[in-house]
């Protein structure tokens, strides 16, 4: 089991930025993997950005060049950088872990809202 809490969210005005930070605990020697989604009202939940234990990073399309994925040196925090925040970025977002295995597990959501 891996326990992940996240933080960070809350109001900014479009043009604005925010930093969420996850932190994992529990069986983290098996984390292959911990990233970011979204889920906006009435859409699915879709990919913000990855980072593999090994470093490698993916982004969705949409936040290229705007948002950063990064993590502490014991690879058991994550962070999202958001910057350049659209109104279009409002979701609720989650921190997922996965696992070697391939199970994963979620945190429980961050509310980020962008204003106009």
């Amino acid at each position: 089991q891996v326990h992940l809490v996240e933080s960070g969210g809350g109001l900014v005005q479009a043009g604005g930025s925010l930093r969420l930070s996850c932190t994992a605990s529990g069986s983290t020697g098996a984390l292959n993997g911990l990233g970011w989604y979204r889920q906006a009202p009435g859409k699915q939940r879709e990919l913000v950005a990855l980072i593999w234990i090994s470093g490698t990073t993916r982004y969705a399309d949409f936040v290229k060049g705007r948002f950063t994925i990064s993590r502490d040196s014991t690879k058991t925090s994550v962070f999202l950088q958001m910057n350049s925040l659209q109104v279009e970025d409002t979701a609720v977002y989650y921190c997922n872990a996965g696992i070697l295995g391939g199970s994963s597990f979620w945190g429980q959501g961050t509310q980020v809202t962008v204003s106009p």
